[in-house]
């Protein structure tokens, strides 16, 4: 915790400052929901059908809980890639309450194939905080879930031993500059080569457009969602 704390006040902000980033975010985001339906626009229906059900199912279970675990973030695309995608191995980082992680399970049991790693820490200061990871995600599509709480560092050093390849990888935990460049020299030597990379609340600091800029990629996205960006590399085409 300590060391986090750390990060959040001494950590680069990017190569770029708050304001020239929110510019650029500005100028270059699209809607979603226009994008997945110009690739598939009968799948993004269903995409917004399954994501409500999360959504009814998840405030049902929460209002059960105590606590303040977070809400969700940008599920419903996360839902649509993974079926158009249809990957053999998702790697997430960030599951908190566990919305992306339904949105990629229930994505991956209608496809009949592919596994889910995610990697976590337990909530601070919360009672036996292990209980509550993922509390939201189903029963029924848990057979294919590997579920990783010793932080990023260490979660995401035994996924890159175990998989044979990464084919998309949702980057949604320590938000700061140096854990996005940390979390990504980790996978990037592990990543398929037609990966689909997402990094969230890229409003943060500059570090999507300065990687985007650093790696010369052209097939990036920015996303507008409640106030906040996501960013996405690859393209996206059904296998």
């Amino acid at each position: 915790m300590l060391k986090k704390l750390y990060k959040r006040i001494n950590d680069t902000r990017g190569e770029r400052s708050a304001t020239e980033n929110y510019k650029w975010l500005r100028e270059n985001r699209r809607s979603f929901s226009a994008f997945a339906e110009s690739i598939d626009q009968a799948l993004w229906r269903e995409s917004e059908t399954v994501a409500r059900r999360i959504t009814e199912a998840a405030d049902a279970r929460l209002r059960e809980v105590e606590y303040d675990l977070g809400g969700g973030g940008v599920y419903p695309l996360l839902y649509f890639i993974t079926r158009l995608m249809r990957p053999t191995v998702v790697v997430e980082t960030g599951v908190a309450a566990g919305y992306s992680s339904a949105a990629f399970l229930e994505a991956l049991e209608a496809n009949a194939h592919g596994e889910l790693y995610s990697s976590d820490f337990p909530y601070f200061r919360i009672p036996d905080p292990e209980r509550y990871i993922g509390i939201v995600v189903d029963d029924s599509v848990k057979h294919r879930w590997h579920l990783y709480v010793e932080g990023d560092e260490n979660n995401l050093r035994a996924i890159v031993d175990e998989v044979p390849a990464i084919d998309l990888f949702h980057y949604d935990s320590d938000k700061s500059y140096s854990g996005r460049e940390q979390a990504w020299d980790q996978v990037r030597a592990r990543l398929a080569s037609n990966a689909v990379v997402l990094f969230d609340d890229i409003q943060d600091n500059s570090f999507f457009m300065d990687f985007v800029g650093r790696e010369g990629r052209e097939d990036w996205y920015v996303f507008e969602f409640n106030d906040k960006y996501i960013g996405l590399v690859g393209t996206l085409k059904r296998e």
